[in-house]
């Protein structure tokens, strides 16, 4: 295959082995595409400009702007971060740095990811690339943006209410949100210390697969990674049969408050399933329409803690540059955590937290994997919600309750509406990750809706 053809990892790596090409050859082409794309994206937030020490076998990544990088700015997408430059790295890009993954830059986000539609960053909306009218999805709004334009491989990501499939699921790529605890946290500007999970966008599941193998695992700097044995999550990918599979279908993600459209996307997605010999089963998630207000209540509990170390003694700017997403945070959670209050939001919070861990638990008795959307409506125009807080955090009805939950999930691409792309979100119990790959990778071969490209004008 040609080299300006390449979209996948799986890809490259064939042409490294048959040598078809050097890897400055390979780094040079996405760099001068990250380069080009940047002005009509604004994917990036800071270039590499440095093409220097690149490995044999280079795979072109970039890293959300929340994963420090030794000597390479990280700023958060904040304006209280635009000049820091950490003195180490977090683990998961020493890891990749390690098995030759060779950075292109850091990529465009909601500021301290806060945020479900990538127009909260201090440096710009990131723009979607199937159409740059409207918004990317976020937090990791320039880590699918990077991807589905081709401008690197694979771009690391983070999600803490649904930060990787929802932008995932608007721009046509494959996101994983691992088991809380699969990867280390450890550099990685923390948000709710809770429900972070650490992952990674790619446009096929091979790929995402390939580099979960790569970050997955114990980490002691991070005393929340799990020291569960990493299997090879590429294995049985081409051969995984269905049949007899049972499929969970939530009633409470289909809904009249989802899009009618996304609905029939899914239900079609599903299809392919059933007609392989999977067990459709109906089943209930009664909790699920607690979810936003829980979820809105820990987290801002947890990035009022978090942010507070932002004091600008040590490092960092004023805290008179903190974003309007990240001041309506900080206040909401040191309301919620106040005396007088904490029994009244936080403490019962996390009571029906359990109540919505209790919900998966027994759904996973009758079934193997649930399906549903990842969003409950398609991407607004930038500037049509950003001032609209509410709407912004009912984005994530369908997502937040995975993560408090501490579960893994996968959205996987599920077809088009008006050339806007449509995800579908595949969840499975704790630890299920290879089952997830091998479940999405069906439909993907079915469907290869991944060689739909943008047409970026």
């Amino acid at each position: 295959m040609d080299l300006e053809k390449i979209i996948t990892i799986k890809d490259l790596l064939g042409g490294y082995k048959n040598k078809k090409y050097s890897s400055k050859e390979v780094i040079n082409l996405f760099a001068g595409r990250s380069k080009a794309l940047q002005p009509k994206l604004n994917h990036y937030i800071t270039l590499n400009e440095d093409l220097k020490n690149i490995p044999e076998q280079a795979i072109p990544i970039a890293y959300k702007d929340i994963f420090s990088t030794k000597g390479v700015k990280t700023t958060a997408a904040s304006k209280i971060l635009q000049n820091y430059v950490p003195p180490f790295s977090a683990t998961v890009v020493e890891r990749l740095e390690n098995n030759n993954f060779y950075s292109l830059g850091k990529l465009n986000c909601d500021a301290f990811a806060h945020g479900a539609s990538g127009e909260n960053s201090d440096f710009g909306a990131t723009k979607n690339p199937y159409d740059t009218s409207l918004i990317s999805g976020g937090s990791s709004s320039g880590s699918a943006v990077a991807v589905a334009s081709g401008s690197v491989l694979v771009a690391t990501a983070s999600d803490t209410g649904g930060s990787i499939r929802n932008p995932a699921s608007y721009n046509n790529t494959v996101g994983i949100k691992p088991t809380y605890g699969r990867v280390s946290r450890y550099g990685v500007t923390s948000m709710t210390s809770s429900t972070d999970s650490i992952g990674h966008l790619t446009k096929t599941v091979w790929d995402n697969a390939y580099v979960l193998n790569k970050t997955a695992g114990i980490d002691i700097k991070d005393a929340t990674s799990s020291s569960l044995i990493v299997p090879d999550y590429t294995k049985d990918l081409e051969n995984f049969d269905v049949k007899g599979l049972k499929i969970g279908i939530p009633e409470e993600y289909f809904s009249k408050d989802v899009d009618s459209k996304i609905i029939q996307k899914i239900e079609e997605f599903i299809a392919i399933y059933k007609n392989q010999g999977a067990v459709i089963v109906p089943i209930k998630l009664p909790n699920t329409e607690y979810g936003v207000a829980t979820y809105y209540i820990i987290t801002p509990s947890e990035v009022s803690s978090n942010l507070g170390r932002l004091t600008g003694v040590r490092y960092g700017g004023q805290r008179k540059d903190f974003g309007d997403e990240a001041v309506r945070r900080i206040m909401i959670g040191t309301y919620s955590l106040s005396s007088g209050y904490y029994d009244a939001y936080y403490a019962k919070a996390q009571r029906v937290r359990n109540a919505i861990v209790q919900d998966f638990t027994k759904a996973y008795e009758k079934v193997d994997v649930i399906m549903g959307p990842v969003v409950p409506i398609m991407p607004p125009k930038i500037g049509e919600i950003v001032d609209d807080p509410i709407k912004n955090y009912l984005m994530d009805v369908l997502t937040v309750n995975v993560n408090l939950a501490g579960l893994p999930a996968l959205s996987v691409p599920a077809g088009f509406i008006n050339n806007i792309p449509v995800g579908a979100q595949i969840i499975g119990p704790k630890f299920s990750e290879h089952l997830l790959y091998k479940v999405g990778a069906i439909a993907e071969k079915e469907t290869e809706y991944y060689k739909i490209l943008p047409n970026i004008n």
